[in-house]
Parts: structure tokens; C-alpha cells; sequence
């Protein structure tokens, strides 16, 4: 068997057309211009692509961006200040800390700081709780990318066995809770899935995953998912990006797995350029809702 592949590129392209064009008609009449707050502190490499790439996208689909460099020294107390300026700022509708944030701030105690209507990562404990509920504000965009790529592939959850292997704030745990809504952000096909979460503490891993109609992996660990891992047939979501020398790679052994799987993402062009669509969706929407 040879997997399809789930292109999420292309996907993510189509996306980002649709929200330039409600971006547009949001400006025509409204007159209000979607805005992005990215927060960089530090020289991180990674962290500094991928703030340039949100620039880049935010410009693509006529939303503004700022920037705000902080040096890797700033305090606590520094960046919450920061933090308070945006909230006031009413031209700015959406507010994006880039993590990791140097080991001397209160990373939690930053991001509860951010107000819940710009919160466009969704991780403030207000909008947890909204997505726990199913009735979220904004849906946090790794999660929403995985849901979309889904949804838009024509691959059903409803009634499926899906296994999520990890259990981060960011990525596992908020795409276990949409998994099991009632309806998802493309309907009830695209939630009421039978879920099961693994992570470092899961015994007999294996006999887990082999389980799976739908396995997602995002532990952050090169080629972790092996052939023997994965029922034939199964769809894979990979979110893990690893780097191995000059690569980039997934937590998923793409080659072993694309033969016995019936659809696979690939690393680079899976989910990673989903997260930054449903991020300038986020955006748009948070500024839709304060122009109100």
C-alpha cells in the first residue's frame, strides 16, 4: 500500500485566500484592518522564522502585523508590562507571545496576562475552558490545522477510533477535547470521535496506536512512529517537526509508514503551514468580534 499524501500546503493556500477575501470585505465595511501583536524575545533562531513567516502571511492576506523585540534579558515584570500596553491598544486585535520564552520569565504567567479576546493562540484559561465546552472563541491552531486538514480531505471522525499520542497544552490535549465535541469546525463529521491519549507514562504504546483509524503524534521525537506502530490502513497526522542535520523531519518514520498507511502527512508541508492559516484566522476574527 502506498499512503495518500494529505497535502497540507496546499490546503493551508486555500485557506489563506479565503480569509484575505473577508479580511477585505471586513475593511470595506468596517474600515476596521485586522492587526497582529508578535512578542519575540531573544535571538532564537527557529523562533525568528517562524515570527518572519507569520509576517509574511499576515501581509499575504491584507492583515497588518507588528513586531515587538524584546532582548533575552528582559524580566518578568518587563514583558507583563508589555503585555498590558497591547491589551489597551485598540488597533491591535490579536496578540502572539513566541515560545520558548528565556528560562528567567513566568511563561504561564505571561500568557494568562494576554486579554482573552486577543488570546489568538488560545491558551489563556478562559478560552480553554470555551473549548472544553464546545463552544469556543478561538480554536488553538495547531489543533484547528489538524481538524481542517481532516475536514477538507474528506476524512471522517465521527464514530472513529482516534489515538493522540502526547499531551502538551499546546497541541495534545486541546485536539483530544475537539475530537470529542459534538461538531467541529467543519460539523459533526468532524468531531464525535472515540479518543485515546498516550504519552510517556502509557504502558504497551504499540498495542495503543495499532488500535488507531486516526493517529496523531506530536511528542517532538525524530521518526518515533515505526510500520509496526501503525494499523494497515490507518490515517497518520504527523505534527512533530524535528531537525537531523540539514533535515527536517516528523515524530513519524515517514517512509516505513507510507507503505502500510492508507493516508500520511508529510514533514515539511503537513500541519506546520495550517497552524500559521488558522492563526491569521484567529486574528481576523478576534477583530471582527471587537469591532462590534
Amino acid at each position: 500500500m502506498t499512503a495518500r499524501i494529505l497535502d497540507g500546503k496546499s490546503i493551508a493556500l486555500t485557506i489563506r485566500q479565503e480569509i484575505a477575501l473577508d479580511v477585505a470585505l471586513l475593511v470595506q465595511k468596517t474600515g476596521v484592518l485586522p492587526c497582529l501583536a508578535a512578542v519575540l524575545v531573544g535571538e532564537d533562531p527557529a523562533s525568528q522564522v517562524y515570527v518572519r513567516n507569520k509576517e509574511i502571511a499576515c501581509e499575504k492576506a491584507g492583515i497588518q502585523s507588528q513586531l515587538f523585540r524584546m532582548p533575552a534579558s528582559t524580566t518578568t515584570a518587563e514583558l507583563l508590562a508589555l503585555i498590558e500596553q497591547l491589551n489597551h491598544d485598540s488597533k491591535i486585535h490579536g496578540i502572539l507571545v513566541q515560545l520558548p520564552l528565556p528560562t528567567q520569565i513566568n511563561e504561564r504567567q505571561v500568557l494568562d496576562a494576554v486579554l482573552p479576546a486577543k488570546d489568538v493562540d488560545a491558551f489563556a484559561p478562559e478560552n480553554v475552558g470555551l473549548i472544553s465546552q464546545g463552544r469556543p472563541r478561538f480554536l488553538p491552531c495547531t489543533p484547528h490545522g489538524v481538524m481542517q486538514l481532516l475536514g477538507r480531505c474528506q476524512i471522517e471522525t465521527a464514530g472513529k477510533e482516534v489515538v493522540v499520542v502526547g499531551r502538551s497544552d499546546i497541541v495534545g490535549k486541546p485536539l483530544v477535547s475537539m475530537f470529542l465535541q459534538r461538531s467541529g469546525p467543519l460539523g459533526p463529521s468532524n468531531a464525535n470521535a472515540t479518543v485515546t491519549c498516550c504519552h510517556s507514562q502509557s504502558q504497551n504504546l504499540a498495542e495503543i496506536t495499532r488500535r488507531a483509524d486516526i493517529l496523531v503524534v506530536a511528542i517532538g521525537k525524530a521518526h518515533f512512529i515505526t510500520a509496526d506502530m501503525v494499523r494497515p490502513g490507518a490515517v497518520v497526522i504527523d505534527v512533530g517537526i524535528n531537525r537531523l542535520g540539514d533535515r527536517i523531519v516528523g515524530d513519524v518514520d515517514f517512509e516505513s509508514v507510507s507503505n502500510i498507511a492508507s493516508a500520511i502527512t508529510p514533514v515539511p508541508g503537513g500541519i506546520g503551514p495550517l497552524t500559521i492559516a488558522m492563526l491569521l484566522k484567529n486574528t481576523l476574527m478576534a477583530a471582527t468580534a471587537l469591532s462590534r
